[in-house]
């Protein structure tokens, strides 16, 4: 039986855990090999812990036993020489890329009001979710323009779309990553590499893949830990939180040639949230 991604090989940032993890081994399971990125540290700024690289170790374990040829780097998105320097690893080890899943994100700082907002906080916000998936389409873009192949897909949020309070530099760096993507989308449509934007919803906080950012979004409303799922919950129309799994299968479809014709759009995945 054939395996929708054989042969071809997919960067995924933010891999460690959560949504990259999930999309990790999703690929794999289709025949994917993989570069898995993640920072492997904690940042200064940002109040909860990030991807590990015990963490990042383990999704590799997990999409090797599936098949996948794997390498991994601690790349930190902000970085203007780690990011060429991860992706020409990767480059050397499978001769192309063939995707990109710009997943590498963060939640905080937020809480506060705009003017509440320090000019770090801003800056490290903007860098990381909006800047850092620049420099990952900078450095794999001219090997896919060169061979006329390649699929992109920026994982956005319903941030992107619709405004939440006391979040405003996460909201802002989600709708400008939408802006990235229809902009990158144009650009290299004429080479006939496709680039598309993912809005998950409210994504639960599966304990297979680590998940945390629900978690974390929750405590910078200063939600409580036990309820914080509930409050969540009462806004979706589909009465379900978003799985993991559903934003890995929209994302392994915007990767492969079921949506061949597809770029410049944004799919969201939030059962029914921005419906309303």
């Amino acid at each position: 039986m054939s395996r929708s991604l054989e042969g071809r090989a997919i960067v995924i940032t933010g891999a460690a855990r959560g949504i990259g993890r999930e999309c990790a081994v999703r690929f794999a399971r289709e025949g994917a090999d993989l570069a898995l990125f993640d920072i492997g540290e904690d940042l200064v700024g940002v109040g909860y812990p990030l991807g590990a690289r015990e963490q990042l170790a383990h999704t590799a374990e997990l999409c090797e036993a599936d098949g996948a040829a794997v390498v991994t780097a601690a790349v930190d998105v902000r970085d203007p020489t780690g990011v060429p320097a991860a992706v020409g690893a990767a480059l050397e080890r499978f001769g192309a890329i063939d995707g990109l899943v710009n997943n590498a994100g963060i939640a905080a700082p937020a809480g506060v009001a705009v003017h509440e907002m320090s000019e770090a906080d801003w800056a490290l916000m903007l860098d990381v979710d909006l800047s850092g998936a620049w420099r990952m389409i900078k450095a794999v873009a001219p090997g896919m323009v060169e061979r006329r192949s390649g699929s992109i897909v920026n994982v956005s949020s319903t941030a992107g779309l619709v405004g939440y309070r006391h979040f405003s530099g996460y909201v802002a760096a989600k709708h400008g990553l939408i802006g990235l993507t229809k902009a990158a989308a144009l650009d290299y449509a004429p080479h006939r590499v496709r680039v598309n934007a993912l809005c998950p919803g409210s994504v639960r906080d599966d304990p297979l893949v680590e998940g945390r950012m629900l978690v974390e979004i929750a405590r910078s409303l200063k939600l409580p830990d036990e309820e914080y799922e509930q409050v969540f919950l009462r806004d979706q129309p589909m009465n379900a939180l978003v799985e993991p799994g559903d934003v890995a299968s929209a994302a392994l479809w915007l990767t492969g040639d079921g949506s061949c014709r597809v770029t410049g759009t944004v799919l969201t995945v939030d059962a029914g949230f921005t419906s309303r």
